[in-house]
């Protein structure tokens, strides 16, 4: 006879989805949600002379500048209300998490379950308003200095952009908080998952318009179309290994009866941070340059040298996307799992790793594995987004999946993908007892 799991798996079929009414309304509620995203990024802000920012931005568009806008779906090049994106929220969460390390109140806060939850979530909201505020003010200032793209410069242009991008900022976060309450999948990383996604069509379309025009070969489309796939594969791999610690329970003895001890594993994954470190990189990246790609090198020389030091390939740009990446993989990796207390809940409930005294020894070596297998999923992460980086500055390929990009797609595409799997489960669950005619149907 078939397990309860192999008999709920073969029932995860089209019909089984047809008839799941709130997996429907979800699905359909985080679309909608993405298309009023994406018109948004079609409304330019007042006061802003496309064609000149046009070329402004066409000079300056194979740098960081590139980066942020293929983030925001083209919405820094159209320079539309959405032209922070969801940036400002990321840096927010960035320095409110490091606060909470070194700050007795917000680490207090984080130990008082959801209330604290909520609280923490408010402090992100006032940070992702100000730095938004920040970001826009400089962004009407670079604009008022690059040339003839403000047809009206001055105060009343800088206040009604820092308002336009400020709102436009807020209402991101509002829809992600919306999509993650009641749609399907992570909000904030879906927003930046549409706007990668959007350009791709016309990316493939100016690739093939390249290879027509006899500028990229076909064995260099070819080679592009399977180092991509690669990259895909290993991506999924790598998302996908764990390390599993084997977990004992001893045997126990309920009334009169005896139950033999079970067997279960940890499982540790190899990139517990996800898709986290190169998001928070590629913000603090591109927080300081935001104005300095649009000055079109007219402001001070000492800005102008470290943006062309930041470009795309550039070695300081390279060590210091590589840093920040394995700092990330480290410190999201501490925020999300503590080893103490996975061992103290070991403990609670009888379990040990053989051979491990359970309690603090029992953290120490889950600390240690994790430590290790760490630095395994911070170097993958290092990898898979700066060696496109290299290969399209060493070769000027215009690939435009680059490592980043790729792993955000693949890793929201599978984590979109699991909810969903986990919303059928849910819903198939009272279909399976039925079918099971399991002990305790008829109650």
């Amino acid at each position: 006879m078939a397990s309860a799991a192999e008999q709920l798996v073969s029932n995860l079929n089209f019909a089984a989805f047809a008839k799941a009414d709130e997996l429907k309304k979800r699905i359909w509620f985080t679309l909608i949600a993405l298309v009023i995203y994406r018109l948004g990024t079609y409304i330019p802000i007042p006061g802003i002379n496309p064609q000149a920012l046009a070329d402004v931005f066409r000079q300056q568009q194979s740098g960081i500048l590139g980066m942020f806008n293929m983030f925001s779906g083209g919405a820094v090049g159209r320079m539309a209300i959405f032209a922070l994106n969801i940036m400002p929220y990321i840096s927010a969460s960035i320095i409110i998490q490091l606060l909470t390390t070194v700050s007795p109140t917000l680490e207090q806060l984080k130990k008082e379950g959801e209330q604290g939850r909520r609280q923490i979530n408010q402090y992100t909201r006032y940070g992702t308003v100000l730095l938004a505020a920040l970001q826009g003010y400089g962004i009407a200032v670079g604009l008022e200095g690059a040339g003839n793209i403000v047809t009206d410069p001055g105060w009343f242009f800088r206040i009604t952009t820092v308002i336009t991008l400020v709102g436009g900022t807020v209402f991101l976060m509002w829809l992600g908080e919306q999509i993650t309450a009641r749609g399907v999948g992570n909000g904030i990383s879906l927003i930046i998952y549409a706007g990668i996604v959007a350009g791709l069509p016309k990316a493939l379309v100016g690739t093939l318009e390249l290879g027509q025009q006899g500028a990229l070969s076909t064995a260099v489309i070819l080679a592009m179309l399977v180092l991509a796939t690669v990259v895909i594969a290993f991506i999924v791999f790598m998302e996908r290994a764990q390390r599993r610690l084997l977990v004992q329970y001893p045997k126990r003895q309920v009334g009169n009866k005896m139950f033999q001890g079970d067997a279960s594993h940890l499982p540790l994954k190899l990139n517990t941070a996800g898709v986290i470190p190169p998001i928070f990189a590629s913000s603090l990246l591109l927080l300081p340059i935001t104005v300095a790609n649009f000055s079109a090198g007219q402001g001070p020389e000492w800005l102008t040298s470290i943006t062309a030091m930041l470009g795309r390939g550039q070695p300081l740009y390279i060590l210091i996307y590589v840093s920040l990446i394995i700092f990330f993989a480290f410190f999201y990796t501490a925020v999300v799992f503590n080893p103490k207390e996975t061992a103290d809940n070991l403990k609670k409930y009888g379990g040990f790793l053989p051979g491990i005294r359970p309690g603090e020894r029992t953290a120490e070596y889950i600390d240690y594995v994790l430590t290790r297998i760490t630095v395994v999923g911070a170097l993958y992460l290092a990898a898979v987004c700066v060696l496109p980086e290299i290969l399209i500055a060493e070769w000027g390929v215009p690939f435009y999946f680059g490592g980043t990009s790729l792993l955000i797609v693949v890793s929201v595409t599978m984590d979109t993908v699991a909810q969903i799997q986990s919303h059928l489960l849910a819903h198939q669950y009272e279909g399976l007892i039925k079918k099971a005619k399991l002990r305790g149907r008829r109650r």
